[in-house]
């Protein structure tokens, strides 16, 4: 089985911590790693480095290889621009459809999730990995058992059970929903029917190909083009030109959307799976309780609640009477705002675009 980690994205919403050229996936915000070395390190033991890919922009390949120094250097598959999920997703199938076309693969993201039953969660992708060797052509989706009802993440939808993959329960995929209102997400916690989408699942390079080829052709015919010069001299010439013509849209919009649902299948567990792709949600993460404090570097809180203050500096900051605050400080920022505004914070770092604050983004 290989494993394919992408880490592509900046993640402005992380921001100021997180910008273009120190992406969230790259930083060291939680254990003193970075979210992209917990990504590729919970996948051990289980896996070999020999089986692990990493999906990135070109100008964060040298970071990849610091970081992770024991990954094959042949293993970084690069876009020489974004061009969002859906051509990211393409270019590494275009690739292993050519060299592993029908060994399972499994899509995971290394930007900003965390998950702590990780024993449990390679135990998924081995049973995920064993489905798909008995039927090649499907996807096998892995979601989060919904812990209440989330409004800021989207759901994928499951039948009646189909059979077991070792101990997990495998489902009928039916559909997905997307950010649904808070009273639906509550519904959706509790009525068996539904898992918070990760993103996660299963398949072969062959299958998601054919994908491409009959949901997405205008894409597949620039894809082919990238498929066919690989492993030859003219290769990254040919992927310079052609991949920056590809339209920018997401994989979901491209293919699983308009997938047959008769060719999914869905897993369903609680492997204690967070987003912390934003200020809140690591606030939520990371602390025991509500009211808990989530804190880095040197401060010191006094009668201060429901939190989270991150220091990147050498000063101390001190907070009094604080409550559902976010305190971010880097060497050339300090961002101080409610948790209920963390939303607003991507707009504004694209607003500073054209000014003299420009790099800072």
């Amino acid at each position: 089985m290989k494993i394919i980690v992408f880490a592509g994205g900046v993640g402005s919403r992380l921001w100021p911590l997180s910008r273009k050229n120190t992406p969230k996936q790259f930083g060291k915000i939680i254990q003193d790693r970075s979210m992209l070395q917990i990504a590729v390190h919970k996948l051990f033991p289980g896996f070999e480095w020999k089986d692990i890919y990493i999906s990135t922009g070109e100008r964060y390949q040298d970071i990849i290889k610091e970081q992770l120094p024991l990954l094959n250097k042949e293993n970084i598959i690069v876009e020489p621009e974004m061009r969002d999920v859906g051509p990211a997703v393409g270019l590494v199938i275009s690739r292993l459809v050519k060299t592993h076309p029908d060994e399972p693969i499994v899509l995971l993201w290394g930007s900003d999730h965390l998950v702590k039953e990780e024993a449990k969660f390679r135990k998924i992708l081995k049973a995920a990995g064993k489905l798909i060797e008995q039927k090649p052509d499907r996807i096998v989706f892995i979601g989060q058992k919904p812990r209440y009802g989330n409004q800021n993440v989207g759901y994928i939808e499951f039948g009646e059970e189909m059979n077991k993959a070792d101990d997990f329960n495998v489902y009928k995929f039916t559909g997905f929903q997307y950010s649904p209102p808070l009273e639906i997400a509550q519904k959706y916690s509790t009525d068996g029917k539904h898992a918070w989408n990760l993103g996660y699942f299963a398949t072969t390079p062959k299958f998601l190909w054919k994908l491409f080829e009959s949901l997405a052709p205008e894409i597949f015919a620039k894809l082919k083009v990238i498929h066919d010069a690989y492993g030859t001299e003219n290769y990254e010439q040919v992927l310079k030109d052609v991949y920056s013509t590809i339209e920018k849209i997401s994989f979901d919009n491209a293919i699983l959307e308009k997938m047959d649902t008769k060719y999914g299948c869905v897993i369903s567990e609680d492997i204690g799976w967070s987003d912390i792709g934003a200020w809140e949600a690591m606030k939520e993460a990371l602390s025991d309780t509500v009211d808990a404090n989530v804190t880095k570097g040197k401060v010191i809180l006094e009668d201060c609640k429901d939190s989270i203050v991150h220091n990147e500096t050498g000063q101390l900051i001190v907070g009094i009477d604080l409550e559902g605050l976010v305190a971010v400080s880097t060497n050339d920022v300090i961002l101080i705002c409610p948790k209920e505004s963390v939303p607003k914070i991507k707009k504004f770092v694209a607003s500073l675009k054209g000014t003299e604050h420009e790099n800072l983004t």
